[in-house]
Parts: C-alpha cells; sequence; structure tokens
C-alpha cells in the first residue's frame, strides 16, 4: 500500500513539475522584452507608435514612404523621397524630414538635397530648411510661410473630383487658389539660388516681396525696398550711402 501510495506521489510530482516548466518555457516566448540591444538592423520600414497604437512618426525607404496620414486616415500623395515623418497626438502628419538623389540615363542631375519641415495644425509647412538641387538649378535657404486655417485634409478628400475635372478648367481653379493665397504664401525667405546672391526677402500677406537685401558673389550688397507691383521704390547701396 505504501508502495503504491510512493508511486502515486511520483507520479503526480512529475506531472506538476512538467507543467511548471512548459509553463515557465511558453511564458518565456511571450512575454514582450522591455529593451533590446542589437549591433546592427536593416529595415525598410519603422512605425514609432503610443500605447494606444497612435502613429507618432514613420521611417521609411522610398518605395515604402507612406501618402498624406490625417488623424490616422491615409490618403494617396506619391512622394518620390525616403526619410521621416512626424505626426501630432492625433495622429496627423505635422512635419519631416526628406532626401533624395539620383541622375537620370544621361547622366544629367534630376534631383537631390533634403528638407526639414514643420507644419501648421492640419495643414502644410509653416518652416522648411531646404538644400535642393535638380535639372533647373539648386537653392539652398529658409523658408517661412502662412497657412489658411482650413484643414488641408479637404484638398486630399477632393483630389479624385479635381482628377475628373477637363485639365484646362483644373488648371484654372489651382491658379485662382494661388492667386487668392488658398494654399498659403511665402512670407520671409533667406537663400542662397544659382546666381551667387546671398538674398533675404520679407513679403506682404499676399507673398510680394516688399523688402529685399542682398549680398552678390562679388560682394556688392543692397538694401531695396518694393510697392506691391515689385517696382523698387528705394535702393540703398554702400555708394549712395542712403
Amino acid at each position: 500500500m505504501g508502495m503504491q501510495w510512493g508511486q502515486r506521489f511520483l507520479v503526480v510530482y512529475s506531472g506538476v513539475l512538467t507543467t511548471a516548466v512548459v509553463a515557465a518555457l511558453l511564458c518565456g516566448f511571450v512575454v514582450k522584452p522591455k529593451k533590446l540591444q542589437i549591433d546592427e538592423l536593416d529595415v525598410q520600414r519603422i512605425n514609432l507608435i503610443e500605447p494606444d497604437g497612435t502613429l507618432r512618426m514613420v521611417i521609411s525607404d522610398k518605395a515604402n514612404f507612406p501618402g498624406a496620414i490625417f488623424k490616422g486616415k491615409e490618403y494617396p500623395h506619391p512622394r518620390p523621397n525616403a526619410g521621416m515623418l512626424f505626426y501630432n497626438d492625433e495622429g496627423t502628419e505635422n512635419g519631416g524630414l526628406i532626401f533624395s538623389g539620383h541622375k537620370d540615363k544621361d547622366g544629367k542631375i534630376v534631383d537631390s538635397g533634403g528638407s526639414l519641415t514643420f507644419d501648421k495644425y492640419e495643414q502644410d509647412q509653416l518652416v522648411q530648411l531646404v538644400g535642393a538641387h535638380d535639372s533647373s538649378g539648386h537653392l539652398a535657404g529658409l523658408i517661412v510661410s502662412d497657412r489658411s486655417d482650413r484643414p488641408i485634409e479637404q484638398d486630399f478628400m477632393d483630389a479624385d473630383k479635381q482628377r475628373a475635372m477637363p485639365a484646362a478648367e483644373r488648371d484654372a481653379l489651382i491658379a485662382q487658389r494661388v492667386k487668392e493665397g488658398y494654399y498659403g504664401v511665402t512670407r520671409i525667405t533667406v537663400t542662397r539660388g544659382d546666381d551667387g546672391l546671398a538674398k533675404l526677402s520679407l513679403r506682404d500677406a499676399q507673398g510680394r516681396p516688399r523688402i529685399v537685401m542682398g549680398v552678390a558673389a562679388d560682394g556688392a550688397s543692397s538694401l531695396k525696398f518694393l510697392d506691391a507691383d515689385g517696382k523698387v521704390l528705394n535702393e540703398l547701396t554702400p555708394a549712395t550711402g542712403k
């Protein structure tokens, strides 16, 4: 009797021990590591999210670069770049860092450079730091813009409607909107272009340059005051002294 009880005890003990070991092993596979250290990682895209799943940042190659995302909803918005995009607390894009560069089959530079931007809430960029070189030339500088209070998401919602319009009608609509500042206007530029001129341009609410300060590559400098039509009202140079 004692022998049978001992054998039963060993069988039960063995079963409990096996279950405990299996459970421990399984737990080791399902428990999320709090910290991971690696020397090198190759990926095509990384999505940084909050505990509730809200998207906060994307780092991506060109092939997997996201469209325009507003509060988690994505709209088609082709951008042939790699880089990273920033998203606000609501999962809406509010800036980013993009970069690209390549030549065509004839060895001509198509584009090269990068852009760092910070957006207005639910709108386009307010500030842009850019260095660009393409087939039309190159530009390096800082651009500050005004943007509408209208959520830019509406433009993406209306994209299919605009694409269905006759080309001439669509072009006329866009031209009129640009004239009215529908998409925003540039207010300040600090740039250096192909002409070698280092220039500061201060503009009115319609985006028209009103004060332009510049220094040419040869050192010639000037300060110009312009009217709404771009006519120079007054110009100060070292030669005039006034």
